[in-house]
């Protein structure tokens, strides 16, 4: 590292040229005396006062450090030894001496012995490296360099000290130490800035550990794999652990194949299926940098070169110069100025900064490498001459830029020397800012901020040459990194000023896409589509009521998605998609699986009767029809069957979601899917059956609706009520195909097909769950109930609770003729004379029986609390059976209108009525809104307080506590009505 400034032979304190300017009003020789020459003992200070003498300007850079650094200020005063021997030595002989000394701790048979030395070496060099830096001595390039070596002799040392260990152990098999890296199979590569020969001042060193156990001569009883990560968590305690001597380096291993879910060393051949699989640009562009720095030299030099063909392209490649700059825009995407901001400014990752040289560098290496072999080098400087060269950029840029390289880099290093911190922000207090300008060698602010506006203008003006202005992938999104520097403090701040309450797990899950743990990510064209998506897709997500649920459902969709390309594709050219989609990812995750298996339900919402269209319900059956009526086969039928109503379902929750249609619409709209699916369902089997079987003579089928089927008030999770009754000619039994059955066993497996046909799950997934229960006799009797069965039941062993089902009930599907002769036969069944004393005594015993099966007490139970809709139907269903006798209009009533029939015939006081019609729609559209929000029962502590407070806003509330109280309200307030009129 001979300089024109130093000579071999001459002393640090004589090769002086610069110095870091003192705060205002202090001078160096005071700074020297107070913090230096007064803590001293005499023989230090009469030496330290001769060298001065000798040279006043070590005094000013000695003065200069002593101002602005405290991390140095410590090392001189711990040492003041250390500080004589940096000043009077030559510095390129002493830091030879440093590297000689590092070298030879791996030789000591005690870890406390080389931790020390390490760590002692470590501090001497940092001091003679700063003040060669400060001083002037060693330019930038010697500097990078020397900390490089540095690096690379104590990692070598701490390596060879574990393999002596195992040696002698008899873990590892070598004839002497000499052999031992040889023997190790075990290879370690500096990347980054340690890779290339660049290291900062206080920067931590990126390695990658990998071991070849066909290389490595263990004994036989040792597992390879946990040898080498013992070894790599043994290489991580030797450097990284703080001692009172200090640390000697940050280790990071976060660059190695996909960190989140691997071990910390990884075998060849994992390493080498990983790059073929799934190896990202930016990884190619690390390993630009690559270098075996330990170990086995020669097997490291071979795996990089077996690496060549991943890292260089054989064509020029250009796809990459999209995705490096999409992955600058997500380090940096808020728009910069012309004039920088300098308080707080980030010289490595702002606008202009260091890692926009790096990427112009990088990109063109990665683009034009493969074919022209001399842009292979490693040292961003060097590369920059190489691409003068080869013809790719002029003279005047590669000057400009290496001008402007360099001074960044003496910026970055005395931010860094300040506290010894791994730091690229200049600092916010105007005070402390003016202070390192001074530092810096700057008298003003202002002439600090014009250089540095200056330089990264003329960085920026390069980088806008290569990357033409893209379209923003978030505007102030701010910097997002997921690469492999897990938990990057920038992106964590800035996914938690996106609205994540856990921004380091929603870091990691994006990694994890990006490292194609999910394999709807693996192949490059879906990992290029995701890195443009990304941050407008966080950003999406964290607009929603729910965003760490959002980017958790999100992630649970492409697990279960065999591809992603698709999805993002249609997101990526509808950005106003993304914010429904969002919120359904935060709010409804029924919908989002729907997507992740089929993202073209997602055509639905671009077209335009997603709003126009959205109350008419004939659209529903319509196209449900044109989907189902080119089905072949039954199993065909089956899966078109599940894509057409899951499209139709998805359709209805992102109507309901988006607030396009009311709760109580969205009610209709899920039944009137159920009913179109059914009633073809029932077309498409039967026509199956009657070719197997043949027909029965004078055979009628017909499928009654209960529950909220029957009252047209579905919800998204809703289990289907039927009843099937069938008729045929008594005379004739038996069916006329080539195989017949008698007419009972005939409808029992032609319903059992039916059943079927709804609820098997397909390659498609699932329809619906079926009720067949509230048939006559229940599980008692056949699943297909013979229609004179079923009126003799009805006439004279029904229960009332049996005949309160049916106040609900209307066929949905069979023969039209049939159908009208059941219509008619259940409102003659709900218009008999009854005993109103007795229904209201059978109401309120059946509502105690399901209090006691069921629970009353739970207040996120909507249906079954006390004063909840189970409350409310009761009332309606008492309504009904009581007066249908004398006012049919009740027939086939809403509860809602069952109840304005009651006020008007004076059954309810108008205040009740008030209260149970405003009851009915709160608690239906609340429970619409939960069955949409939450798969399973809703509990309230276990969903999301934003999913809560989403919900409560959706009925005209405030917040999810003004919600309970409303809620506890009108519960109580139904139930004082419930106890009044139906007490037994």
């Amino acid at each position: 590292m001979k300089t024109e400034h130093s000579p071999a032979t001459i002393s640090l304190a004589a090769s002086v040229a610069t110095a870091p300017l003192t705060p205002p009003r202090r001078r160096a020789d005071r700074i020297c005396k107070e913090q230096l020459l007064d803590n001293v003992d005499d023989a230090e200070r009469a030496a330290f006062a001769k060298l001065f003498e000798r040279h006043p300007r070590a005094r000013d850079l000695i003065g200069g450090a002593l101002a602005h650094s405290p991390f140095l200020a410590s090392l001189i005063r711990r040492r003041p030894i250390w500080l004589l021997e940096s000043l009077s030595e030559a510095p390129d002989a002493l830091f030879s001496r440093l590297i000689a000394e590092t070298d030879a701790a791996a030789e000591f048979e005690d870890e406390a012995d080389i931790m020390r030395t390490l760590r002692q070496t470590r501090a001497r060099s940092a001091l003679l490296i700063a003040l060669a830096d400060l001083g002037g001595v060693w330019s930038v390039d010697d500097v990078v360099q020397a900390l490089t070596r540095f690096a690379d002799a104590a990692m070598n040392a701490a390596v060879r000290w574990l393999l002596r260990q195992a040696r002698e152990r008899g873990k590892l098999v070598a004839a002497s130490d000499k052999d031992l890296d040889q023997a190790s199979g075990l290879i370690v590569l500096a990347l980054g800035k340690h890779g290339a020969g660049e290291l900062n001042y206080s920067s931590d060193i990126d390695i990658i550990v990998f071991y070849d156990p066909e290389c490595a001569h263990l004994a036989p009883d040792v597992d390879a794999s946990d040898f080498f990560v013992r070894l790599t968590k043994g290489i991580v305690r030797l450097l990284h652990q703080h001692t009172p001597d200090g640390y000697v380096a940050r280790v990071d291993l976060r660059l190695r194949p996909d960190p989140g879910s691997t071990a910390s060393a990884i075998s060849v051949n994992a390493a080498h299926a990983y790059y073929e699989t799934v190896g990202q640009n930016w990884e190619r562009a690390a390993f630009i940098k690559a270098r075996p720095i330990a170990g086995d030299r020669a097997l490291g030099a071979a795996f990089l070169e077996q690496m060549r063909p991943f890292i260089w392209r054989k064509y020029f490649d250009f796809a990459a110069i999209a995705d490096i700059h999409a992955m600058k825009r997500q380090i940096q995407t808020v728009k910069g100025h012309d004039e920088i901001a300098l308080a707080g400014h980030d010289i490595k990752l702002g606008r202009g900064g260091i890692r926009e040289i790096e990427f112009f560098v990088q990109t063109q290496q990665l683009v034009f490498g493969g074919r022209r072999p001399a842009l292979r080098g490693s040292r961003t400087l060097d590369m920059l001459g190489v691409l003068v060269t080869e013809g790719w950029i002029d003279a005047k840029a590669r000057d400009e830029l290496s001008e402007c390289y360099r001074f960044l880099r003496s910026i970055e290093h005395r931010l860094q020397m300040r506290n010894d911190e791994q730091t690229q922000r200049l600092p916010l207090d105007e005070n402390d800012l003016s202070l390192f300008a001074r530092f810096a060698g700057f008298e003003r602010t202002a002439s600090f901020a014009s250089k540095l506006s200056r330089i990264a203008r003329i960085v920026q003006k390069h980088y806008a040459l290569l990357f033409e202005e893209g379209e923003t992938l978030a505007v102030e999104a701010g910097s997002l990194v997921f690469t492999g520097k897990a938990n990057d403090p920038e992106t964590l701040a800035t996914l938690r000023g996106m609205g994540f309450r856990d921004p380091a797990a929603a870091a990691e899950t994006v990694r994890g896409w990006h490292f194609g743990r999910r394999p709807a990510v693996t192949t490059p064209r879906a990992r290029e589509i995701l890195t443009e998506l990304a941050p407008i897709l966080l950003q999406a997500l964290g607009r929603t009521v729910d965003p760490d649920g959002a980017i958790v459902a999100f992630d649970k969709a492409l697990a279960s998605m065999p591809a992603a390309i698709e999805l993002f594709s249609i997101l990526k050219s509808y950005p106003a998609l993304l914010s429904l989609f969002a919120d359904i990812l935060g709010s409804a995750p029924r919908l989002t699986e729907i997507v992740g298996a089929n993202p073209h339900v997602l055509d639905a919402v671009i077209d335009p009767s997603f709003v126009k269209g959205a109350s008419d319900f004939a659209a529903i059956e319509d196209r449900i029809s044109r989907a189902l009526e080119a089905s072949g086969d039954v199993e065909d039928f089956l899966d078109r069957a599940r894509d057409i109503a899951r499209q139709e379902m998805f359709l209805t929750g992102a109507r309901l979601l988006s607030g396009v249609i009311s709760p109580e619409m969205a009610g209709q709209a899920y039944a009137r899917i159920a009913e179109a699916i059914i009633a073809r369902a029932l077309a498409v089997t039967r026509a199956a059956f009657e070719k197997e079987h043949g027909r029965v003579p004078g055979a009628r089928i017909a499928v009654l609706a209960l529950g909220r089927l029957g009252a047209r008030d579905l919800t998204a999770s809703s289990d289907l009520d039927l009843i099937v009754v069938y008729d045929f000619d008594p005379e004739k039994p038996s069916s006329s195909g080539a195989r017949p059955l008698h007419a009972t066993t005939y409808f029992i497996r032609l319903v059992q097909r039916l059943v079927t046909a709804l609820t098997a799950p397909t390659r498609r997934g699932l329809l619906y769950d079926i009720d067949l229960r509230l048939r006559p006799d229940g599980k008692k009797s056949p699943i297909a109930t013979q229609w004179r069965g079923f009126l003799s039941y009805h006439e004279s062993e029904a229960e009332t609770w049996e005949q309160m089902a049916l106040t609900r009930a209307r066929v949905i599907a069979g023969d039209a003729a049939f159908a009208r002769e059941v219509t008619d036969a259940v409102s003659a069944i709900l218009r008999k004379p009854r005993d109103h004393k007795k229904i209201s005594r059978d109401v309120a015993e059946m509502r105690k029986l399901i209090a006691s099966e069921k629970g009353e007490d739970d207040p996120d139970d909507l249906k079954n609390a006390a004063g909840g809709l189970t409350d409310c139907e009761f009332l309606a269903q008492h309504l009904t059976l009581a007066h249908a006798a004398s006012e049919t209009a009740l027939v086939g009533a809403t509860s809602v209108e069952a109840f304005r029939i009651a006020r008007d015939k004076g059954w309810l006081t108008a205040d009740e009525e008030a209260t149970l019609e405003e009851a009915y729609g709160l608690l239906r559209d609340v429970l619409q809104l939960q069955r949409l929000a939450v798969k399973g029962a809703f509990v309230s502590e276990e969903t999301p307080l934003q999913v809560r407070n989403r919900i409560a806003n959706a009925v005209g509330l405030p917040d999810d506590r003004a919600l309970a109280a409303h809620l506890t309200d009108t519960r109580r307030r139904v139930r004082e009505i419930f106890r009044a009129r139906l007490r037994p």
